[in-house]
């Protein structure tokens, strides 16, 4: 494959050995380079021969090979047209729980994409289901050392995966599974729960299968299905009631007791809410590994947030201030920062009942700007908004329905900001800021 080579870093090896924008890298070290996983790997060596093509005028480009010395695994300094050098894989699954396809029409493209790339997986933690993932490319995970994974699993049983997911190539992942352990790479895994198919005996199956795997399988997160109300001509599938959720924990607190390990498998926070449970203490989410699961989320937020309580600034004069954030959330998160007052801070938690997607979702991620305006429009007393970045585009301001933190502030005629939803340190630095620009 050939790569366009967009730039290249001031100073880097590549840099000093000549080669510039416009030419195309074929290989190195005579092999191959398919994506950015071959290429980091590669390029780790200190001494590189590079197969490159530079431009020759109008005419053919001429082919180069180019040798480059420098320290190991220093960055080589070349960059590509695409973070992934190549396309993102798309999911091929036609999963029954599918929340994407229980999104309401018209909003951004974006949020129907459904991306199902293992390389993903590696870089940034994405859950992948490899399905789309031929027995070559597989043998390229193995070669290419690709760990820690993140496996959407479901259940181990190969005909109860498919029927979930919809898909043939969803029978062959516990083989998978166990070529990873015996290679020693680490991987990680999420369950979806969906009742009357995965739970019960199909789950306790599941958990012993992945637990036969350790340590090369180092955690599981079993979280509830969502359901929204935009299910027309889907599969019908029953929701987690507070019965099932409760009898989903002790299953898994039952398999952890019994197996005598307290770090292996886990029920999202979402799961014990949806049960009315309380959840479990901070000292038993171990490395807290499945935090991108919600699990854990709260008790680590509460940990660092009581940790770092001391050092807020007593203010002089009480500051109102409000907060939005899912139902099921909402009475935890009063309690927490009801912990300020003593230092002249009073933030109203305002718990959002999902109408966009429905009542049954009552996480705060999914909180639209519609939703908090229709519900506390009017009805907020304090001096600014403070929301959580869950309901936030990454590194954006903008809400899943499509409207802006500035929309929401004009609406309500109060400055809206931003906030950290999963480090209790950085939300009180992060109010002593907001604090100061308010006065």
């Amino acid at each position: 494959m050939r790569h366009r080579i967009t730039g290249v870093d001031r100073g880097s090896p590549a840099e000093k050995a000549g080669i510039g924008a416009g030419w195309m890298l074929e290989s190195i070290n005579g092999a191959p380079v398919y994506d950015v996983i071959d290429y980091e790997q590669l390029t780790a060596e200190p001494r590189l021969t590079l197969g490159l093509l530079a431009p020759n005028g109008d005419g053919e480009p001429t082919k180069r090979s180019v040798a480059v010395r420098k320290s190991e695994y220093e960055p080589l300094g070349l960059n590509f047209e695409s973070g992934l050098m190549s396309p993102v894989r798309q999911c091929s699954n036609h999963c029954i729980f599918c929340f994407i396809d229980q999104m309401p029409h018209g909003n951004r493209k974006t949020l129907y994409f459904k991306d199902d790339d293992w390389r993903l997986s590696l870089i940034m933690g994405n859950y992948v289901t490899l399905t789309n993932v031929s027995e070559r490319e597989f043998e390229r995970i193995l070669a290419r050392r690709a760990a820690p994974l993140y496996i959407t699993v479901h259940a181990t049983d190969g005909e109860v995966r498919s029927r979930m997911m919809r898909s043939k190539n969803a029978e062959n992942l516990l083989p998978r599974l166990k070529r990873l352990h015996e290679a020693g790479l680490g991987f990680h895994c999420q369950i979806v729960l969906c009742p009357g198919i995965n739970d019960g005996e199909v789950l306790e199956r599941t958990l012993e299968d992945l637990y036969a795997l350790r340590p090369e399988c180092r955690s599981v997160a079993v979280v509830p299905l969502g359901l929204t109300k935009h299910r027309e001509g889907l599969v019908k599938l029953d929701p987690v009631t507070e019965e099932i959720a409760q009898t989903c924990v002790r299953q898994i607190e039952t398999f952890r007791e019994r197996h005598g390990e307290g770090g292996f498998c886990y029920a999202s926070d979402e799961m014990y809410l949806a049960g009315g449970l309380p959840l479990p203490e901070y000292e038993e989410y171990g490395d807290f590994e499945q935090i991108e699961n919600g699990v854990g989320l709260y008790r680590l937020f509460e940990h660092d947030f009581l940790l770092m309580l001391d050092t807020a600034p007593k203010r002089g004069e009480l500051l109102e201030l409000d907060s939005v954030s899912g139902v099921s959330i909402a009475p935890l998160m009063q309690a927490l920062f009801d912990k300020l007052l003593p230092y002249n801070y009073r933030i109203t938690v305002h718990p959002v009942i999902n109408d966009f997607f429905g009542e049954s979702v009552t996480v705060s991620g999914l909180v639209t700007a519609r939703d908090i305006l229709a519900q506390w429009g009017g009805k907020m007393s304090g001096k600014a908004l403070l929301v959580p970045q869950t309901m936030l585009r990454e590194n954006d301001t903008v809400f899943l329905d499509g409207q802006t933190m500035g929309d929401v502030s004009e609406a309500l005629g109060i400055p809206v900001y931003k906030v950290s939803a999963g480090d209790g340190a950085d939300f009180l630095d992060e109010l002593a800021e907001i604090a100061s620009q308010l006065q």
